[in-house]
């Protein structure tokens, strides 16, 4: 077993090495292996001669010219489609191999290969050949079958991709609903809240957050101000810039650029967070011990969010805001005071508002679909890393989505 093993694993692994080898003369010997084709009564007969063994295929040289052989031997073998009967009869032929000096079982892997996996019609060989050949079949693994797919199976993925997103809307909207529940046993019994979990989460998804995110804002705002100013300055409308700017930042951009940058940073966290817990046992340690996994795990990062969301939005947009009047002041000679009085009044609060009320929704829906892939781990690391994955993605997503839903909602609300 362990000898017809090796050898196929040792041609597969030499093939693609030799095979992308230049075409080279091969000095023959009488030891190389080698191919003859004799046409007799019975049909074509191919003769193999020489020495099959992994000492004489492994030579470059030598293999080159038996792959090109056989190459030359399958394009003979291949009838011609206007063949007639008796041609394609002497096509068939047979196998001699009684004229082997030495076979190892990696030229018998090389035979059983060239026969795709089947014995010849005729074959003609010595019983310790026949041994051994039928050892390299019992130990080499089959063909794969080409399988034809059925005109229904797009509509089986689709139903299945669709049965998958309604078991995790389920699962969300359960999660939302026992984070309402676990809100209301808080309100009733504040004094046993998880409140020293709910200020390190604080820090951790907000304080730590800053730099990162006032960066980005700067220079989205700095690119913002000199796209627009270059569009501005040909119809002598630079004042404009801040109107622009202003309802771009403040209702859009700022908002959706902090939520963005929170699910790639803090959904992701969460996510392997609670996912580490499930692989290292400690949850099912938490059910153990009566320790609901809402009340310690989910409610406060949800609400550590929803209080985090909107401080980083209006910290994201001023940001943006001082990264476009500088590239204002240094492209158009705008003034800082200019843009600081002009801002008031080309910007409705309500724009303020509602960006705050998105951000709040954004830090819900980041944090409970980090719990939620983080809670559907398997314990172990590959689930771990798919669920991380899908989480800041499905977080991102999904504040895309709701913030279109927003902004067809209240179209005329600041503007």
């Amino acid at each position: 077993m362990f000898p017809a093993v090796t050898m196929a694993f040792l041609y597969s692994a030499l093939l693609p090495l030799f095979t992308a080898q230049p075409a080279l003369s091969m000095p023959m010997d009488d030891s190389s292996p080698r191919i003859e084709i004799k046409d007799t009564p019975e049909g074509r007969v191919v003769y193999l001669q020489g020495s099959w063994t992994a000492a004489s295929l492994t030579r470059p040289a030598t293999w080159t010219a038996l792959t090109a052989q056989l190459a030359d031997l399958r394009n003979r073998s291949r009838p011609a489609a206007t063949a007639s009967a008796p041609a394609a009869k002497n096509a068939a032929g047979g196998w001699n191999l009684a004229s082997i000096e030495k076979l190892d079982y990696l030229g018998a892997q090389v035979l059983w290969n060239e026969w795709a996996h089947r014995w010849p019609a005729q074959l003609q060989l010595e019983p310790e050949q026949r041994e051994m050949l039928e050892t390299v079949e019992k130990f080499t693994a089959p063909l794969p079958v080409p399988r034809k797919s059925p005109w229904y199976e797009p509509l089986l993925m689709l139903g299945e991709r669709l049965l998958g997103l309604i078991d995790h809307v389920k699962g969300l909207l359960r999660l939302l609903g026992q984070l309402l529940l676990d809100i209301g046993r808080l309100l009733a019994r504040p004094h046993q809240g998880p409140w020293r979990d709910f200020s390190g989460h604080l820090y951790s998804f907000g304080a730590t957050a800053l730099p990162i995110t006032a960066l980005v804002g700067f220079l989205i705002g700095v690119v913002l101000a000199y796209l627009i100013s270059q569009q501005l300055r040909q119809f002598g409308a630079d004042a404009f810039i801040v109107n622009i700017l202003g309802i771009s930042l403040i209702r859009e951009l700022g908002p959706v650029l902090a939520a963005i940058l929170i699910a790639g940073r803090s959904g992701s966290a969460i996510t392997a967070q609670i996912g580490v817990m499930r692989v290292t046992e400690e949850l099912d340690a938490m059910r153990v011990m009566g320790i609901a996994h809402g009340f310690r795990l989910v409610m406060p990062r949800a609400l550590a969010l929803c209080v985090v969301m909107p401080l980083i939005s209006v910290w994201t947009t001023i940001a943006a805001l001082a990264g476009g009047m500088l590239a204002a002041m240094s492209s158009m000679d705008m003034t800082p005071s200019f843009f600081i009085n002009a801002l008031p009044p080309a910007v409705n609060v309500a724009n303020l508002t509602l960006a705050s009320a998105k951000s709040v929704v954004f830090g819900l829906l980041i944090a409970l679909v980090g719990c939620h892939f983080g809670l559907r781990v398997e314990p172990n690391t590959e689930s771990l890393g798919q669920g991380t994955t899908a989480s800041v993605v499905t977080s991102i997503t999904v504040v895309i989505l709701v913030d279109a839903l927003f902004a067809v909602l209240f179209r005329n609300v600041g503007i």
